[in-house]
């Protein structure tokens, strides 16, 4: 038996934490100052996260900053200016509700996953620098790092170690093997939690159970015969359509067209074969429904639009553990013409190798974002 992280729950305790902590710090003050951020919680990795996401914001403008042509930022003396300017803003953080609400749920949601995945979140804080910038990243933010930091002190400035992403993994790995048994458990790390909002510890994660081989072989059919169904469905529909064109030849329709919903146009399905496919035109209706009516609205890129919490999901869930293979995959997906194009690119390349089940709440959640993608409508 295994288990994956409850990303509902996740989300509601998140939201009731972050809502209790507010509450009480902004009834009687405005804004929030960088030293009680220090000392919000009773867990020193949460509010060190929030301490994290403010240095990366400033880091963020400063790169702005740098990106002015007319100013030579490497000169010493404007790098000791700033850096003087940084320690006055750290000794003048002021910030109001609003703003401050995401910092505190992004930093409670990083902490539970440090807690109870830190391989995947240690790799997912390598994609956020260059390769050639990894050994400098860790020593800036090593200090924001409270839990299993075992895993990572000894990647700094190891020599030998090549300066690129697969070797940063693969050592953080073979740490992980060599030191998993010296590693604080989650709920033990998470026990702090407890004094601001009670963590459900087993509603945290949902248990998998391993299907026996006769329930494997009769899923693997079901399946086969829905796809074998919808291949027929949608010859029948190319069918009626060349009848209605005129067309004797099949040769001569290059791309079929089939009407969903009202005036959306969507192309017929490519090689939507396996006995795990997904049905292009069944996801489509489905998300189509009132009973997602409210999680409609067209948005941009995926790389863009995936939530903290949705890319640990992903690439737990669907992708292997593997943060390049998501962004890899929502980089060519937002380069796909269609819905349905982005659906056969997830059946050739993952839904079969990697045994998504289709019906799982990780699929439906990565479906839904793509629907909203190709939405004409949202």
């Amino acid at each position: 038996m295994c288990a994956k992280i409850n990303s509902k729950y996740l989300e509601s305790y998140v939201s009731e934490f972050t809502n209790t902590v507010c509450e009480n710090y902004f009834r009687n003050k405005q804004y929030m100052s960088g030293q009680d951020i220090i000392q919000l919680t009773p867990s020193p990795q949460v509010n060190f996260f929030i301490i994290k996401a403010l240095f990366e914001g400033w880091q963020l403008e400063l790169e702005k900053l740098k990106s002015n042509p007319y100013f030579d930022y490497r000169d010493k003396a404007v790098h000791e200016a700033l850096g003087e300017f940084m320690n006055v803003l750290s000794r003048n953080i002021k910030i109001d509700r609003n703003s401050f609400e995401p910092l505190l749920a992004e930093a409670l949601a990083f902490t539970i996953f440090l807690a109870v995945d830190p391989l995947t979140y240690y790799t997912g804080e390598f994609e956020k620098v260059d390769s050639n910038r990894l050994n400098d990243f860790l020593k800036e933010n090593k200090k924001y790092y409270k839990w299993h930091s075992i895993l990572i002190n000894n990647l700094i400035d190891k020599a030998g170690l090549g300066n690129t992403h697969e070797a940063y993994n693969a050592a953080l790995l073979t740490n992980f093997e060599a030191k998993k048994n010296e590693l604080e458990s989650a709920e033990s790390l998470l026990k702090s939690l407890d004094q601001i909002t009670q963590l459900d510890y087993k509603a945290l994660f949902v248990d998998i159970k391993e299907q026996s081989e006769q329930q494997i072989k009769a899923e693997k059919e079901e399946a086969q015969k829905s796809v074998q169904d919808f291949l027929a469905e949608a010859n029948e529909a190319m069918d009626a359509k060349k009848e209605e064109i005129h067309v004797d030849s099949p040769a001569e329709i290059r791309e079929e067209e089939i009407i969903i919903g009202s005036n959306v146009v969507v192309e017929s399905p490519k090689h939507a074969t396996g006995s795990r496919a997904i049905d292009p035109l069944q996801a489509w209706e489905r998300f189509e429904s009132e009973e997602y009516m409210i999680m409609k609205g067209t948005i941009g890129k995926l790389a863009e639009s995936v939530s903290i919490n949705q890319r640990f999901m992903f690439t737990k869930e669907l992708f292997d553990g593997n943060p390049d293979l998501l962004k890899h995959t929502l980089k060519s997906i937002d380069n796909c013409d269609s819905f349905i194009d982005a659906i056969n690119l997830l059946n050739l390349r993952f839904v079969e190798e990697l045994n998504w089940d289709k019906d799982s709440e990780p699929v439906v959640e990565f479906l839904q974002l793509i629907f909203r993608k190709f939405d004409q409508k949202g």
